[in-house]
């Protein structure tokens, strides 16, 4: 099927149960194996293709905690009023979206699967199946209902809930896939209100520190501190080479495809030293974001840098992506750098667009954050319009 990656599968050696540098294991012991296309239309100068015309869509492409501001935001983080507003974003897109806002594309390398599941309006949790012993962790489980379609249609075992942090949007299926896999553990941040973890009964309560890794069969996730969306978001990372694949980061509310989460409890400072270490893991890394923002975020870095060709070619394919209603994930950290504004904070081009320039003695990484923030603030102003 279209979408689908397949790598060759070479022999290699078994894993056992325990780890000497702490690894957390679940599961049994398994074998560990080793190691876009469609025609484009001319662009526009405001990048858009020719007979395309892009009218944002607030409802469908915003953060619900955006129109009102830092007072709904403390409402719907802290307070029972933020689930309340959950489960009626729930109902809502069941009933616009009964099979989900995007066509579903699994991507397979010998002994894993990574499935898309396209929930709320816009949001992606992820399925990752060891395929070799039916074992699955899930990624930001929204919607417990399309979860648990996607487990029982696949035939494995929910072992493991990984959290990137504590919104409804990412955590509110928690509860309920944990009342209907007993075994299944919940992951995340101790700095972060999670469901079914800070609160969790021993046996349950599972907070990771930064680096920490965690194995669910054969999948081996390590969780990264990224702080910024929130004080506890982390990200997770699945180890791909005993599969012979690229590395994956579920990336949350860090990264989306040309764009980055707003930094509700944190710095510029602390958001770029966050994406710095998205960065770190390597070009070919495969970048499953927590939303489907594409469109939007492409439209707007398409103003802020007018001869980019790598971002008038990437808004030509997600736009024919879209309008079939296909997911645009994943992309690599290696495409985010040419055209993902909050990536380039570093490139003379973005500075000179944006009008900003290095002070004499101006710390590097302290005129970058400058250049974040201002990306930031105009990402603001083109979503409220």
């Amino acid at each position: 099927p279209a979408g689908l990656l397949v790598a060759a599968r070479a022999p290699g050696k078994a894993w056992g149960r325990t780890d000497a540098r702490g690894t957390r294991l679940l599961g049994q012991s398994c074998p560990r194996p080793a190691g876009q296309g469609a025609g484009q239309q001319p662009v526009r100068s405001g990048g858009l293709p020719e007979g395309v015309e892009y009218i944002p869509t607030r409802k469908k492409g915003k953060n619900p905690m955006k129109p009102v501001g830092v007072a709904w935001y403390s409402l719907y983080a802290r307070t029972r009023l933020g689930y309340l507003f959950y489960q009626r974003q729930v109902k809502k897109a069941r009933e616009r979206y009964p099979h989900g806002h995007s066509v579903p594309q699994p991507y397979c390398f010998p002994g894993v699967k990574i499935l898309p599941i396209p929930v709320l309006s816009n949001n992606y949790s992820y399925l990752v199946i060891d395929t070799g012993s039916s074992q699955a962790a899930v990624i930001d489980p929204s919607d417990p209902l399309a979860v648990q379609a996607a487990i029982e249609k696949e035939g494995v075992m929910l072992e493991a809930i990984f959290c990137t942090h504590k919104h409804w949007d990412h955590s509110g299926g928690n509860e309920a896939l944990c009342q209907k896999y007993s075994s299944c553990r919940v992951y995340g941040s101790a700095l972060d209100a999670i469901p079914r973890l800070t609160n969790a009964p021993c046996s349950r309560h599972s907070p990771l520190a930064d680096r920490e890794k965690v194995t669910v069969g054969c999948l081996t996730f390590e969780a990264l501190a990224t702080p910024g969306h929130t004080v506890g978001h982390m990200v997770y990372v699945l180890d791909g080479g005993p599969f012979g694949s690229p590395p994956c980061l579920f990336s949350g509310d860090l990264l989306f495809l040309a764009g980055c989460g707003e930094p509700f409890e944190g710095s510029p400072e602390t958001m770029l030293a966050s994406l710095d270490v998205a960065v770190s893991l390597g070009e070919d890394t495969l970048l499953w974001p927590g939303h489907e923002y594409a469109l939007e975020c492409l439209t707007f870095a398409s103003l802020l840098e007018l001869d980019n060709s790598a971002l008038e070619q990437k808004l030509q394919w997600a736009v024919q992506q879209r309008q079939e209603k296909r997911s645009t994930c994943p992309s690599t950290l290696g495409e985010e750098q040419t055209y993902n504004p909050f990536l380039r904070t570093h490139r003379p081009e973005l500075q000179e667009a944006l009008g900003l320039w290095q002070a004499g003695g101006e710390d590097p990484d302290a005129f970058r954050a400058r250049v974040l923030k201002e990306v930031r603030r105009r990402k603001d102003l083109y979503q409220a319009t």
